[in-house]
């Protein structure tokens, strides 16, 4: 009996949003915190736009992902893409650093109706048994946008200044409002009647994302002032690095298969993006310490995602996908906003290093609740 196709023209869809959307994303990310340091915020202080804007997408998520259940996830992706595009030009035009803070809390719960509802569209195109294959490869998407987001992004800065990335970005992501609109149609068991909230099986999912975008959250802020700093030839090697691991992962996972439990792979997954964390905190030089550090934590951190939705796709009520989706990423968006918070905090007094070494032990707090969840 033949296997279930996963390159439908659907799948295809959703995977060209979520490359754009992270793509266009990661342009932001590392050059706004620089944009801030041009308008006179100390190295600590650049790093509360990521705390704002994911605590904006953490609240927003326990609402947006329910949204998405009742109104329509193709409604709420074209809606959020085009609301992105009004914030993004208006950060193209502003010469004062309060302003991108007032605008990072609102803009952040725009980005958690984007993520979620494209989540959710995600469960309409994968056939039930290949699930695990199909986030994998649906994996590459946004480590794809990563790779290349950066790179471009801090070198148009650098060549042409921060306002040039702002508006560009508007457009693309009006474009990708065009393409939200052709996304499948809801799913045939209908939306939900009201507003619901997530059911039990999110909690320990919820809680491992948390501990791990602890570690994660400064990565997006700093790294590449890290590289600045220290005079690497390519800034975001980290980052890019960090994305060419995950792809490189998830290539090996779909030629060696997940096997009937996908979820058992979760500590050892979870140990690897640690021993990333704990060689960026240890190893010496530079440039190699990135890379290295970078290839291994992507390596492990790419997994991590696709196991935990797997598990969440696999339990979650259909009519309640979005909000279960919306509450895994209000747990990821607030670690990673507590975590840009208070890493930003220790690397502003004590040095990058430290900073590497307490998000490894943040990692290092979910492999309890790993080993409970792989076993459940």
């Amino acid at each position: 009996m033949s296997r279930p196709r996963l390159l439908t023209r659907g799948f295809l869809l959703v995977w060209a949003l979520t490359f754009v959307t992270f793509f266009a994303a990661f342009q932001l990310f590392p050059t706004v915190p620089l944009r801030l340091r041009e308008l006179g915020a100390s190295l600590a202080e650049s790093g509360r736009f990521m705390s704002l804007f994911t605590a904006g997408s953490a609240l927003g998520a326990l609402f947006t992902g329910a949204l998405g259940d009742r109104l329509g996830h193709r409604r709420l992706v074209v809606v959020s893409a085009l609301l992105f595009a009004l914030f993004l030009g208006a950060y193209g035009g502003l010469s004062v650093r309060w302003g991108f803070y007032v605008l990072a809390f609102p803009h952040g719960i725009v980005w958690s109706g984007l993520l979620t509802a494209t989540m959710a569209s995600l469960s309409q195109v994968l056939p039930e048994d290949r699930r695990a294959d199909g986030l994998s490869l649906y994996g590459l998407a946004s480590p794809g946008g990563v790779i290349v987001g950066p790179v471009l992004g801090l070198w148009i800065q650098q060549r042409w200044g921060f306002a040039p990335i702002g508006w560009y970005l508007a457009a693309l992501f009006v474009l990708l409002g065009a393409l939200g609109s052709v996304l499948p149609k809801d799913h045939p068991h209908g939306r939900a009647k009201g507003f619901q909230w997530p059911g039990k099986a999110v909690l320990i999912p919820s809680l491992v994302f948390f501990c791990v975008a602890l570690g994660y959250g400064a990565l997006g802020s700093y790294t590449a002032q890290e590289g600045l700093a220290l005079g690497l030839p390519l800034p975001s090697a980290f980052l890019s690095c960090m994305a060419l691991g995950m792809v490189l992962m998830r290539v090996i996972m779909l030629r060696r298969g997940f096997g009937t439990r996908p979820i058992r792979l979760l500590p050892a997954m979870l140990s690897t993006a640690l021993g990333g964390l704990v060689l960026l905190a240890l190893l010496p030089g530079g440039t190699l310490r990135h890379v290295a550090s970078a290839l291994v934590y992507g390596a492990g951190y790419s997994m991590i995602h696709t196991l935990i939705n797997a598990k969440l796709l696999e339990s979650a009520d259909p009519q309640r996908r979005g909000s279960a989706f919306g509450a895994l990423l209000f747990a990821f968006d607030s670690g990673i906003g507590l975590g840009s918070f208070a890493l930003g905090w220790v690397i502003g007094h004590s040095g990058y290093r430290a900073g590497w070494a307490l998000g490894a032990l943040a990692v290092a707090a979910s492999l309890p609740l790993a080993r409970r969840l792989s076993r459940s």
